[in-house]
């Protein structure tokens, strides 16, 4: 559990930069909102190394209805391959008939 937990904050990190694109939030609307300088904000994206008190915040302000689409995408797309059961199967293995 807690290692998927630091595997999916991988994958968020590095889809950072993806998600200030969808939001079609204004870097300098962000670094305002951030409180960093430009300089600093393009550093970030392009290292990737935001720490996460930051990120919660950078996500707060992109936060709109193309980023959580962006992100069930995303999400859908990792799971695609996994292994699903029926519903059939899943009442039968918990015995709700």
């Amino acid at each position: 559990m807690q290692l998927q937990t630091v595997l999916d904050y991988k994958r968020l990190l590095n889809h950072i930069s993806d998600l200030i694109e969808v939001s079609g939030c204004r870097n300098d609307y962000i670094t305002k909102k951030l409180g960093i300088k430009p300089q600093n904000f393009s550093v970030k994206k392009q290292r990737v190394s935001w720490n996460p008190d930051e990120v919660e915040k950078l996500l707060t302000i992109i936060d709109n209805e193309d980023v959580e689409n962006y992100l069930m995408l995303e999400q859908m797309r990792f799971l695609k391959n996994e292994e699903t059961i029926t519903l059939d199967e899943l009442k039968k293995s918990i015995k709700w008939e």
